[in-house]
Parts: C-alpha cells; structure tokens; sequence
C-alpha cells in the first residue's frame, strides 16, 4: 500500500512559485535554464513525470496564468484598455484599411493555390520547390518589450509569429463548427475551404484584430515575448512582402486557455486559433496559449512613397 501510495503521490508533483522565480518541490526537476523572467506568473504549476524516463527529469509541465495588464471589458464600445509603459490607457481600435486587406487576403488565396498545386504533383517531382516562404501576410515580426529575461542584457524582443484573420464574434460559433465538421476531410478540400473563406473575408473576418498562438511557453520555459507582453502588452506587428510592409500597433492580449475567468467569447476564439492552426498543421498534443493583437495604429512602411507614414487613423 505504502508503495501503492508513493507511486500516485510522484504522479503530479506541484512547484510553488514567488516573486523571483520558480521554486521546486522534492521531487521536481530544478529548472536552471534561463529561459525565465524575474518574476513568475505561472499559477497551480504541476509537473507529471513521464514514467519511462529512469532520471525522473523529463514529463509535462501544466499551469495557467492571467494577464493582468489589458482590460478587454470596453471592446464593444471600440476601446481596449492597456498599461503601456507604465500607464493604463484607453486606446480606440481600429479597422485594418482596405489595401491592407486586399493584399493579405489575395495573398493567402495566391499561397494555398501554390501549395494544392504542390501537393497535387507525383510524389518526388516537387524537389526544391516547396519551401517556406518567409515573407507574406502569415509570418510578423512581434516588436516588444518590458522585462529582461535572465539570458538577456535588454529588455527588447523581436520575434517572429504565424499570424492570421480571425472571425467576427457572431461569425466565431459557425466557423468552430465548420472547422470540426470538416476536420477529416482531405488537405485538397481544407485547403480548397480555407481559400474560398478568403474570397469572402469581409463578411467573416473582424478587422479590427489578428491572431496567433504562444506555442512555446510554458512553467518551464518563457519566451521573451511571452515576458514582455505580460508587463506590457503594447506591441509593433511588422509584414513584409515587398514591395509592400505594414506596421500594426497593437494591444496584445494573451488567454490561456485553462484560465478560469475567461470569458465565453475568448474561450472560443482560444479554441478557434487552435483549431485553424492544427487544421492545416496537424493535431497539437495540447491546447497552446492565444493571442488576439487588437489593432490600434496602422503605419504603411512600404519603401518609396510611404516610407513609415501612419495611414490609420488618418493623420490630420
């Protein structure tokens, strides 16, 4: 019995967290990488050790945390609130402009043609044509900033994140279930749904917002972004795709989806943001955390005429 007991008591091993950092409990492996913050913002922190691993060093680590530093509660009245640099302040969102739209959806059409057209090919013709592109309306480079993580001198990060639309709150509840009841389908016909959703974005897509996933971060291990964002979720989202770019200014709200006081709508768009990213890149093994960047300022940074103007809110 004794044994019995010992046995279930190692199953889940809680770590208990303070102001400067992670404490382990007996039996928990000590996190001596640096991949940390100052502080934690890590609640109900367990570690379930995987049993087929003799040094007891590797398993799953769990918790949830909330971000205490944006007020979404004014959303419907067109404002989000953020303590950016320090200061709490009620920002007005915006509606990505019309040219940003038109680029971005016409080029994710362009891309999932390319990609059914790869994928349509005999097996072995595709040879070094399918590569990832780099530049275009998915990938942004995430400018923040607001802590120093433990293996860094600033307290600034760049990071580069999958973004994409995602839908209106009326729209969300149908997508979810359009995504579901399509999840089986082959990749020809998701990909073939995914293109004709773009051709009639407008109708479906909130343009005041993109998204994307913190897929990395967890107890054990933060990204610098993740840090930054939980001081200060004030945000510079960057694409390029010349000869066109676009800056967004955004408040960067991020929901975990085991946080308790999520609201009924941002439990949706975190099983949304999920749902469409494992839909085209396969089942993850767990729930990651979603981001929403609600778009405040819209720069034009193409080169040439532009060159960095702001172009939402028009200047005076």
């Amino acid at each position: 019995m004794r044994a019995l007991m010992a046995v279930l008591l190692a199953a889940v091993l809680v770590m208990a967290y303070g102001s400067g950092g992670p404490a382990a409990t007996a039996g928990a492996p000590e996190m001596k990488n640096l991949e940390h913050g100052t502080m934690s913002y890590w609640r109900d922190v367990k570690f379930t050790p995987d049993t087929t691993d003799p040094t007891g060093k590797r398993g799953r680590w769990a918790g949830w945390f909330h971000q205490d530093v944006v007020d979404a509660s004014k959303l419907k009245d067109g404002v989000i609130r953020g303590k950016i640099d320090g200061q709490w302040l009620d920002l007005k969102v915006v509606s990505l402009p019309d040219d940003f739209c038109k680029w971005n959806f016409e080029k994710r059409q362009e891309q999932l043609r390319f990609i059914a057209k790869m994928m349509a090919m005999p097996e072995g013709a595709m040879g070094g044509m399918m590569k990832p592109e780099v530049s275009g309306p998915h990938n942004a480079m995430v400018a923040s900033h607001g802590m120093k993580r433990k293996d860094s001198d600033f307290d600034i990060n760049n990071a580069v994140k999958g973004t994409g639309w995602l839908p209106t709150q009326e729209k969300l509840p149908e997508m979810l279930a359009l995504l579901k009841s399509t999840w089986d389908d082959s990749m020809q016909k998701k990909l073939a749904l995914l293109e004709s959703l773009y051709t009639k974005a407008t109708d479906v897509y909130d343009r005041t917002k993109q998204a994307s996933l913190e897929l990395y971060s967890q107890p054990n291990f933060e990204t610098h972004s993740f840090l930054n964002q939980m001081v200060d979720p004030g945000v510079a989202v960057v694409y390029l795709d010349l000869p066109k770019s676009y800056e967004l200014r955004c408040v960067a709200q991020m929901l975990h989806p085991d946080d308790p006081g999520l609201s009924e709508y941002e439990k949706q768009v975190v099983e949304y943001i999920n749902l469409v990213h494992d839909y085209f890149h396969g089942q993850s093994p767990r729930k990651s955390i979603g981001v929403i960047y609600h778009v405040v300022q819209v720069f034009d940074n193409s080169p040439g005429r532009m060159r960095g103007q702001r172009v939402v809110p028009a200047l005076p």
